[in-house]
């Protein structure tokens, strides 16, 4: 078995090429989208169907949290420039540490606490703005969305910690249900289109990984590792994505967008001062 280390970063690594992927098929509606990708992605665990959980609390939130994420997620690079979408979205290390005092018991808010959520939405803000005191309304709906996956995802984390024990197992039921209903609601709401051979690859390549394997992947590297490490490894996570939108995918990397990156990131990690002072203590 991997180490939990190897297991975290390999999520990562399938992650950052999440948005890369996403916008390529940005001409899928996103119901079907979601709904294709999501049941591609419980594949992998569906021969566990017997660890799925029955407990309705548990289900709910995975759906949700999943499902509402994804769908945010992937509307916001339809709406927004996919680089500074991306960043916004990538506030959910820092959403995770300021969540945690308010919905677990034994977490604290401190100065840094506070002081990572400020500079990481500075960021965030410079992103949205552009670096203008007037900034540009066309693309508000697409950040509002990337901000919302971030909330989504980092409440998914912290709740989490608050349901009774699940199997990884549970991680397919959730892609599972939650993709028949995205698909149920594509079928409703939005028109038919016909997919190409190249959707259909971008699809399954979206599904099986960042949308699948990275799933189980991290869970079983928070399940088996100390969750310090891996919380710090995650903050590789948008620089990576970015990274690969800007190499692979021919976007654009401005100046405002890597001052916003480096916030975002320096946020994240101030807002985890004690996690790396607390290894730091166990190592010594």
């Amino acid at each position: 078995m991997p180490s939990p280390l190897l297991l975290a970063f390999t999520s990562i690594l399938l992650w950052s090429a999440r948005a890369w992927l996403g916008t390529l098929v940005a001409h899928v509606p996103p119901f079907l989208l979601v709904g294709v990708t999501l049941l591609i992605g419980s594949l992998p665990g569906l021969a566990r169907a017997r660890e799925f959980t029955r407990d309705p609390r548990v289900l709910a939130s995975g759906i949700i949290g999943l499902f509402g994420y994804h769908f945010c997620l992937f509307m916001a690079f339809r709406l927004a420039p996919p680089v500074e979408a991306n960043l916004v979205n990538y506030l959910w290390p820092v959403l995770i540490v300021l969540f945690s005092p308010l919905f677990l018991k034994g977490y604290g808010l401190r100065w840094y606490h506070l002081a990572g959520g400020a500079v990481a939405f500075t960021g965030a803000a410079l992103v949205a703005t552009g670096g203008h005191l007037a900034p540009d309304l066309a693309h508000l709906p697409g950040m509002l969305l990337a901000l919302a996956a971030a909330v989504i995802w980092a409440a998914y984390s912290v709740l989490t910690k608050r349901l009774p024990p699940f199997s990884t197992a549970a991680v397919a039921q959730f892609c599972l249900v939650a993709g028949v209903l995205s698909l149920a609601s594509h079928a409703w709401l939005e028109p038919r289109v016909a997919l190409a051979a190249r959707d259909w690859a971008i699809l399954v390549a979206l599904g099986l990984g960042p949308m699948g394997v990275a799933f189980y992947t991290w869970d079983a590297a928070l399940k088996r590792g100390d969750p310090r490490l891996i919380g710090a490894l995650s903050y590789l996570d948008p620089l990576l994505s970015t990274l690969v939108l800007v190499v692979l995918g021919g976007k654009q990397l401005g100046l405002v967008s890597a001052v916003a990156m480096v916030l975002i990131v320096a946020g994240a990690v101030l807002g985890s001062l004690e996690l790396f002072q607390a290894v730091m203590r166990a190592r010594a």
